[in-house]
């Protein structure tokens, strides 16, 4: 009996130790995604959109050319 708890011990801490590393190896991975596109709120209307589809104007963005005319919201929404 002591010989079987004394394969257990060293064998649960050796999967314990396994399973610790491979999830922060995962952890580690998860954040860099190559083709994510950084998202920007339209000025307007405050619908997030890709920035790549974005109109700029002075360091602001739309999401459509008519919010683009139309300008900011009097209203800053928060």
């Amino acid at each position: 009996m002591v010989s079987l708890l004394f394969w257990i011990v060293p064998i649960t801490v050796v999967v314990w130790l396994w399973r610790k590393s491979k999830r922060s190896a995962q952890a580690q991975q998860r954040p860099s995604e190559p083709g994510a596109t950084p998202m920007v709120r339209c000025a307007h209307c405050g619908v997030h959109i890709p920035q790549d589809r974005a109109l700029g104007s002075r360091q602001e963005w739309y999401c459509t050319p008519a919010h683009l005319e139309l300008g900011p919201t009097p209203t800053e929404r928060q």
